[in-house]
């Protein structure tokens, strides 16, 4: 159900473990959305408009940085990598990030694709970064330690470098950092959910031309 409106996007309960697959329309991406979201984040190359592109699909997992970086290890990265996850640990993220900007890898969405929480670090990667009609990218607050028994000054400590963390990553790739007001103000059990306007101001989407 729709919960509240921010400054532009849609406010909505946020259950990971709720979200069903959405059917791809044909040719709008290398490998269609037709099961279940893997629990840990699957990399796949498929063939997409006759050259590979690098898929990642699932929830992002502590570790899948260290995992995606073994996979690649033996192979080559492609010039496109296209997104489809839930999100989940948000330092992962950031490695896995890192990597594909320093490879120079595109980032895409297909109409069929969602990139939430902490999968938009990801999408932010991209040299060039774009979201087809229909894609649902959307940002909310995160845990940056899994550990609650933490005493509340240093839970906070660690909230607060968390966060700063992102913002520098964020500017790092070009991405306006005026984003993380959205996921400052949108509870963890929530997700905003950015307008194609959003999108396009942050700067997580780009123009080729």
């Amino acid at each position: 159900a729709t919960s509240c409106s921010l400054s532009g996007g849609t406010a909505r309960r946020f259950r990971p473990g709720e979200i069903a697959p959405r059917e791809a329309r044909p040719g709008t991406r290398p490998m269609p959305a037709t099961v279940d979201m893997p629990t840990r984040l699957s990399f796949e190359i498929a063939d997409w408009d006759g050259a590979p592109a690098l898929t990642l699909t699932g929830q992002i997992a502590g570790g899948d940085a260290e995992r995606f970086a073994d996979w690649l290890a033996a192979r080559d990265l492609p010039g496109i990598a296209f997104l489809n996850s839930p999100g989940g640990s948000v330092r992962d993220a950031l490695a896995i990030g890192r990597v594909l900007r320093d490879g120079g890898v595109d980032t895409a969405m297909s109409g069929s694709d969602v990139c939430l929480s902490a999968c938009p670090y990801i999408l932010a990667a991209g040299v060039d970064r774009s979201v087809a009609e229909g894609a649902l990218v959307g940002v909310h607050q995160h845990f940056f330690d899994e550990n609650v028994a933490l005493p509340a000054f240093i839970a906070v400590e660690d909230i607060q470098r968390g966060q700063g963390d992102v913002m520098a990553y964020l500017i790092e790739m070009g991405v306006d950092p005026g984003v993380m007001q959205h996921a400052l103000q949108t509870p963890p059990d929530e997700i905003y959910l950015l307008l194609p306007e959003e999108l396009e101001r942050y700067a997580l989407t780009t123009d080729p031309s």
